[in-house]
């Protein structure tokens, strides 16, 4: 089996996972606990804050744990709302972003927020003068996705959060597919607000965090106790957060090898395809993520190409894991304008650190194979 659905899930880490084992064991205190034993896990927590916050340019205080991206995302949306209704109704967002913004949008519009939707480039990119011309004073928060989960386009954003605080929004950005895989400096960006997921960078599942710039004024996620500064209640996942922790450190720490890895297998990947003579659309821009290929074969159709790859031991997907039980074009590809006789064929295609050459010339004859074999390709 050949997996490279690595935008989807990655593999733990194993340092990640060795670093887990002693808070799932014998270090189960409560880190919110004042005796003696909890001492390990409460220590363990501030070091894990502190490492997420080095890796990112952040202050330690400005590291919120979350149960993963969706509720860092749902959070710093709804937050940001909910504290500055009062005053200023307007979020500004891009129509081409993870459903987790996109749906945290549609609750806000129903209770009295005015939501404005860019427009965006081939490349899923939201251009300086469209942002000008949609923002006013009144608007809160101006959200808009670093790297795109879908096609891989990296959004140069700094420009367009500048434009956001002239006019007083705040700027958050979903960088879950970017942390961990691309230098992400909050300071660099002039973010106000970044969401991150830790299995997407070899951490474990179900745990995240939301940067919060100092002084920025939103509202707590959820009720109960004092955890997080009084912004997220609830007990914190102390093995998830050092697993993420030591996953991220590990990533940064071998980034220029990752990126330079993962190029030369997406570079052999395209060279044998492109030779291949099949009629196919690369998606996005140039500057891409690394290993992350979109690509749309014309008059295919991805869905039946995904399970006769499958059944050739290679996982990839059509787009986002999050809607791939959706059997229809995704609202990605449709806002990039692909044309139709190609978007229907749109596969994804995202090398992990893990992949070889091998994986990618085998992908790529697999995806060959299946398409010379027309509507019924050979197994």
């Amino acid at each position: 089996m050949i997996y490279a659905d690595n935008a989807a899930t990655t593999r733990l880490d194993n340092q990640a996972y060795q670093a887990m084992v002693p808070f799932l064991n014998d270090e189960y205190g409560n880190a919110s606990s004042a005796y003696s034993f909890s001492r390990v896990p409460r220590q363990a927590l501030r070091d894990a804050r502190a490492a997420i916050a080095e890796c990112i340019g952040a202050k330690d205080e400005e590291v919120f744990f979350t149960s993963g991206g969706t509720e860092s995302n749902n959070w710093a949306l709804k937050g940001v709302s909910f504290a500055r209704k009062n005053e200023k109704k307007r979020i500004i967002t891009s129509a081409v972003e993870h459903h987790a913004i996109l749906h945290s949008c549609e609750f806000l519009e129903k209770i009295g927020m005015e939501i404005v939707y860019l427009p965006v480039d081939r490349t899923g990119s939201v251009s300086m003068d469209i942002l000008k011309r949609s923002i006013s004073d009144k608007t809160a928060l101006v959200s808009l996705i670093l790297a795109n989960n879908e096609i891989g386009s990296l959004q140069d954003i700094a420009p367009l959060a500048r434009i956001a605080h002239d006019y007083g929004a705040l700027f958050h950005t979903d960088a879950v597919q970017a942390v961990g895989h691309i230098p992400v400096n909050v300071c660099n960006l002039g973010v106000d607000l970044l969401s991150a997921s830790a299995h997407k960078f070899n951490g474990p599942k179900g745990v995240g965090f939301l940067y919060i710039r100092d002084g920025i004024e939103i509202q707590s996620y959820s009720s109960g106790g004092a955890q997080e500064r009084k912004l997220r209640a609830g007990t914190e996942n102390i093995a998830a957060i050092v697993g993420m922790a030591v996953a991220l450190k590990n990533n940064v720490s071998m980034m220029d090898e990752n990126t330079s890895h993962l190029e030369k297998i997406a570079s052999i990947f395209l060279r044998r395809l492109a030779s291949s003579g099949i009629d196919y659309l690369l998606n996005g821009s140039s500057k891409r993520l690394p290993g992350h290929i979109s690509i749309s074969i014309k008059n295919e159709d991805g869905e039946r190409l995904l399970h006769r790859l499958d059944l050739k031991g290679v996982c990839i997907s059509t787009g986002s894991a999050c809607n791939a039980s959706e059997n229809e074009i995704s609202h990605v590809i449709k806002a990039v304008a692909i044309p139709a006789s190609y978007a229907k064929g749109t596969i994804r295609i995202s090398f992990g650190k893990e992949n070889t050459e091998q994986d990618a010339d085998k992908i790529a004859e697999a995806i060959i194979s299946v398409c010379r074999g027309g509507k019924h390709g050979s197994n």
